[in-house]
């Protein structure tokens, strides 16, 4: 229990819990669950969560720090008994004893999401019930942890799961040609504009949306977006029909929101229109068990199935840090299999060269191409990166002959989202293909 000693919410209360889905964030924003109306309080200013029942404070970078008994801290664990100040407000941590043991969900995985660590199980019970509902999502979390597959997975075992799966990306294009990938344009709307097309909104009708990384979008676009969110329709540019859609819009970003909004570089009325739920993706690193058992699957789906991965390798990667998260796991594994101790040490000082037995026909094939990178002598380097490119156009050719060319097949089968499938076959696509 944490009950408010002293300052402007004087006798609040607040409960937490190890069944509490994800961490309860405090602070003066009304995304926050435990919400303050101290002005000494950053917008989003610190985190509690449980962990193994002892409670867990994390500051957030709040511009007025966060103390425990006097003390700042960045991140500690409490035992109860101790006064936490944020501004000019001080918090009493009580702990007592639940009344029942509390319950998180006993699955592995959730759609493409995988995940058995505890961190990971209390956010699937949220994650079935905003599958089935049809409210926006906001989901947060560091690059790479798993965002897009998130919200691919609470489409597809969802009732729009029929319908398509589109997204938009803030970052993948110019601000000159968002608009218009968000809205669409007619034909002679602008120069180049050769042809009439639709924007992202129309092409998701009756499915959902992602929005990527939406904190990244021009402040310029924003009140176009929110029109069309409340509305539940667009215009494209160079046009006057208004054209009604029936889409349910997803929102990830690697950004704090509540930031973002105080800098002024999101609207605050977009942010609580996107916020209506929200899920907070852990970083890997705060995932325990879970390097083990993604590096098992990516090791499985990656051609690895039948030759166990070899223990000093499984134990150099669960005691690596994983500042890439889930991605840079499955990178890790790919180019293990692909290069075997031509892999190097990708993985920071965590990792050493490793070796690992490849398939005689594989290993042959590779071997070939890997002599004549060799053979150039050029940097470390760039050589790598030559290696790396030829193994994922034969990785996603492979895939798509397994397959039968569905792309949505082989992109499950390697474990990754369709458009991250599409984005590396644009990449090494021949010209002219």
């Amino acid at each position: 229990m944490l009950r408010v000693s002293d300052g402007p919410d004087k006798g609040q209360t607040f409960v937490l819990d190890a069944s509490t889905p994800q961490r309860m964030l405090a602070g003066t924003s009304a995304s926050c669950q435990i919400c303050l109306t101290d002005p000494s309080v950053s917008r989003r200013h610190a985190a509690f969560d449980m962990i193994d029942r002892r409670l867990r404070l994390a500051d957030l970078g709040s511009s007025n720090g966060t103390f425990v008994n006097g003390i700042g801290i960045v991140e500690v664990f409490l035992d109860g008994g101790e006064f936490v100040r944020m501004g000019q407000t001080t918090f009493h941590v009580q702990m007592k004893e639940a009344e029942s043991a509390a319950t998180i969900s006993d699955r592995t995985t959730f759609g493409r999401v995988v995940g058995a660590s505890d961190e990971m199980r209390r956010l699937y019970p949220l994650c079935e019930k905003l599958a089935q509902s049809d409210v926006p999502v906001l989901i947060e979390g560091e690059t790479g942890c798993g965002k897009e597959v998130l919200a691919e997975s609470l489409h597809e075992l969802g009732p729009r799961a029929s319908g398509p799966f589109i997204v938009f990306d803030c970052m993948a294009a110019p601000p000159s040609l968002l608009e218009s990938a968000l809205f669409g344009h007619e034909k002679g709307a602008y120069t180049g504009a050769v042809t009439s097309r639709a924007g992202v909104f129309e092409q998701a009708h009756r499915g959902t949306l992602l929005i990527d990384e939406i904190g990244d979008l021009d402040i310029s676009l924003q009140p176009k977006l929110l029109r069309a969110l409340q509305r539940s329709e667009v215009q494209r540019i160079g046009g006057t029909k208004v054209t009604k859609v029936d889409v349910r819009v997803l929102a990830a970003t690697r950004r704090n929101l509540d930031e973002e909004v105080q800098a002024g570089r999101f609207r605050d009325d977009l942010y609580f229109r996107l916020n209506v739920a929200r899920i907070e993706l852990p970083p890997l690193r705060r995932r325990r068990g879970d390097v083990r058992l993604l590096a098992q699957t990516f090791w499985d789906t990656l051609g690895g199935k039948g030759r166990p991965i070899p223990a000093e390798l499984l134990a150099r990667l669960e005691a690596y840090a994983w500042p890439g998260n889930v991605r840079e796991l499955y990178n890790t594994i790919a180019r293990h299999l692909a290069l075997g101790e031509l892999a190097g040490d990708q993985i920071g000082d965590g990792l050493r060269r490793t070796a690992l037995a490849e398939d005689e026909e594989r290993g042959a094939q590779a071997g070939d191409f890997i002599d004549e990178v060799v053979a150039k002598a050029l940097p470390l380097p760039e050589a790598r990166q030559e290696i790396m490119e030829e193994f994922e156009r034969r990785y996603l050719e492979h895939a798509l002959e397994l397959h039968g060319g569905n792309v949505t097949r082989a992109a499950a089968a390697a474990g990754i989202a369709r458009r991250y499938f599409h984005l590396l076959r644009a990449r090494h696509a021949k010209p002219g293909t």
